[in-house]
């Protein structure tokens, strides 16, 4: 199987061509990007419900589903519980079952490690860890309770996930090297502490009464000027000490609390992955379970990969090579922001499903050259949300295509738009792109005067001088010259479709379709994709 997704495949300009290997990421300039079989990669993509992947013959008939959207990736969940029934006794048939059928239909997959944690809980434990809660303890509350969730500071616990860990990665090994079905691996599920903002078991109390890591004070000090600022001025107030307790370092509060939980969650997660890699050294990440406004540490999972957190988990868990936001709320644009860093590409590996995930990949793409895009529980997406995601990335696989054989790297820009943001700018080149809501529009069509507008979004690229692709839904496009004595003026518009990769133009639109020459338009109410190009004039 050869599933080639040709995103940034200009890249391979720089002529980088390394030996066959297996999936990896590449730094290019300022971007890391995912390659496969030495070819770029875009993982378009769904992750399916939590319990879809226990039962082979429950997920058999999602997949014809599955291509149908257009999809070339599914992430699905790998349970401890199911891969490891009796301690020692491995059980890899729910694994080989989904590569099976992943390669009978041609997919990629991402892996899920349910393991010891699965949205900050320890469900996904098997019975026999569950069941000997003297060995494999549990995580204290300050008030004396436990909770159903493995202790970060019980080695029996790391000890026990990491040899599952490794197994798995082993037997992926020795199955899929050479197939490379399976792209990477998540490494444990939006790992926290709940309830409280750090453990409270005695091995946990003797952690924060002792002295602040060398390991992470060294990583802080060598990066002051970049941390993330809550967390660089949470620092400052202690006059950036370089040792001492938690309290000491950071100050007390919940926040120290959380730091000093980010940092031995990111430990733990970090000698499992370690395992794993030292068997099958595949791109691993973390994924977070977003803070929530005006909650504490505890009342959203503390500690995790969070982006006021990132560095602490960047110093602990070197071995993860990035960190994901699931996004489940409607500021999608900040959170791609948030995730997006020069040591970390974007890749949300869960968004809320729906019609209006169509428009926002578009966005995480251009904007943030994301490497994948995945709405959850996608096995039960309703037809709205099928027919919107199967043509959005439809376009972008074919438009991929084309920018793959353009003679200069694109320059690219991304935009989500609604009635609270209607509308965005960029500079591409000498020209000044303004990009509007189509409501914004007299003649759009839309109820401009509605409470609130569906999102939408596109992208833009630039191919040459005065050559561009945009695609997407609802958006007008509007140019200026950077010169303040040039105008701009539109040369020609095509529409058209990708077939077979090859771009075919259905039509030239120009006259109304073009507000007779003013602007390049993407209606609401289906996604589409344009060539044009500019030219200026005095």
């Amino acid at each position: 199987m050869r599933t080639r997704c040709v995103l940034w495949g200009w890249l391979l300009w720089t002529g980088a061509i390394f030996a066959a290997d297996i999936p990896h990421l590449r730094r290019i300039g300022e971007h890391l990007h995912l390659f496969v079989e030495n070819e770029p990669f875009l993982m378009l993509a769904g992750e399916v419900g939590n319990s879809a992947a226990t039962e082979l013959s429950y997920l058999e008939p999602a997949w014809p589903r599955f291509k149908q959207m257009q999809m070339n990736t599914v992430l699905v969940p790998v349970y401890w519980d199911l891969l490891e029934p009796e301690e020692g006794r491995f059980d890899f048939s729910q694994v080989d079952g989904l590569i099976e059928q992943a390669r009978a239909h041609q997919m990629r997959l991402v892996l899920l490690w349910f393991g010891t944690w699965k949205n900050s809980m320890s469900c996904y434990a098997p019975a026999w860890v569950k069941q000997d809660w003297r060995r494999f303890e549990r995580v204290r509350l300050k008030d004396g309770r436990t909770l159903e969730i493995l202790s970060a500071f019980c080695p029996e616990n790391l000890r026990a996930d990491t040899a599952a860990f490794r197994a798995l990665m082993r037997h992926l090994r020795q199955m899929d090297e050479k197939q490379q079905t399976v792209l990477m691996v998540q490494v444990e599920n939006e790992v926290g502490m709940l309830e409280d903002a750090r453990e409270w078991g005695r091995a946990a109390n003797e952690a924060f009464a002792g002295p602040v890591p060398t390991e992470l004070m060294d990583y802080l000090a060598g990066r002051k000027e970049t941390l993330h600022p809550a967390l660089r001025a949470l620092w400052a107030k202690q006059g950036f000490r370089t040792s001492g307790t938690w309290q000491q370092v950071f100050g007390k509060g919940l926040e120290t609390d959380e730091i000093f939980t980010a940092w031995h969650y990111g430990r733990y997660v970090q000698a499992v992955a370690a395992a794993g890699k030292a068997e099958y050294p595949l791109p691993m990440f973390v994924n977070a379970a977003l803070n929530r406004p005006n909650k504490k540490p505890g009342e959203y999972p503390s500690g995790g990969p969070l982006p006021h957190l990132m560095d602490i988990w960047k110093a602990a868990a070197k071995d993860i090579d990035f960190l994901a936001p699931d996004i489940y709320f409607p500021n999608v644009a900040f959170w791609c922001e948030q995730y997006t860093r020069t040591d970390n590409p974007l890749f949300i590996p869960e968004i809320r499903k729906g019609p209006e995930c169509g428009v926002q990949v578009f966005y995480a793409v251009g904007k943030h050259r994301a490497i994948g895009f995945s709405p959850f529980a996608i096995d039960t997406a309703d037809e709205k949300t099928a027919a919107a995601l199967g043509q959005a990335y439809a376009i972008l696989g074919g438009l991929f295509g084309e920018l793959t054989s353009s003679k200069e790297p694109p320059a690219m820009y991304g935009v989500l738009l609604d009635k609270e943001k209607s509308a965005d700018n960029v500079q591409l080149g000498k020209y000044r792109i303004h990009i509007r809501h189509d409501y914004t529009w007299g003649w759009s069509g839309g109820d401009s005067n509605a409470y609130s507008w569906p999102q939408a979004g596109g992208l833009v690229a630039q191919v040459g001088p005065d050559t561009f692709w945009t695609a997407g839904q609802g958006i007008i496009l509007t140019f200026q010259s950077a010169n303040p004595n040039e105008n701009v003026g539109i040369l020609w518009i095509e529409e058209g479709q990708f077939q077979n990769g090859q771009w075919v133009r259905t039509r030239r639109l120009s006259g109304d379709e073009s507000h007779q020459g003013r602007h390049v338009r993407l209606p609401m109410g289906e996604y589409g994709v344009q060539r044009f190009r500019l030219y200026c004039y005095q």
